[in-house]
């Protein structure tokens, strides 16, 4: 059968949340999941979708998983995308289920006319540096990814009032 790529579903979105899990695991923190397939369903599959998936199955099997939404580049005037994870089960790694994974991430990425494709990588992680190397990537290490969470989103959001807005509500006003 060899491997599929496919847009996730509803029904896939337990096993996304065991892709998930195996990532974290692979990355050495596997205690710092906290999604759960509700909000999985809600934040991907409700109305106002937050990210896109897709499935790898090999052999008629889950293997691997690409989660990404999209972004914008002031500097550049256009989308990109952003890819959140990319994983494949250790054991069906070196079948180019990945390289698939990718492929359709930048296909994607060029059918809407984005002018990027990006996503980080943990600098100990030399199979995956090595191989975004092989896929022409650029590594920007003058770059600082910088993260505020939990309650620091909600210190510095203290006392500012703003209405909950998703882009198609947007859209509509304009």
């Amino acid at each position: 059968m060899g491997t599929e790529i496919r847009n996730a579903t509803a029904a896939d979105v337990a096993q996304i949340l065991a892709f998930i899990r195996a990532l974290a695991a692979y990355e050495r923190a596997p205690d710092a999941v906290v999604a759960t397939e509700e909000g999985l369903l809600r934040d991907g599959f409700g109305p106002h979708p937050f990210y896109s998936c897709l499935i790898a199955e090999h052999d008629g099997q889950p293997a691997g998983f690409a989660l990404f939404f999209y972004n914008y580049s002031t500097w550049m005037g256009r989308p990109g995308i952003y890819l959140e994870d990319l994983f494949v089960l250790p054991q069906l790694r070196g079948l180019g289920i990945g390289k698939a994974l990718l492929k359709r991430v930048a296909a994607i990425a060029v059918a809407n006319g984005c002018q990027r494709l990006q996503w980080e990588v943990l600098d100990w992680n030399t199979p995956a540096i090595d191989f975004y190397r092989a896929m022409g990537a650029e590594f920007l290490d003058e770059w600082r990814n910088v993260r505020l969470g939990g309650d620091a989103i909600r210190r510095l959001a203290e006392g500012v009032a703003v209405p909950v807005q998703h882009q198609d509500q947007a859209e509509a006003r304009s």
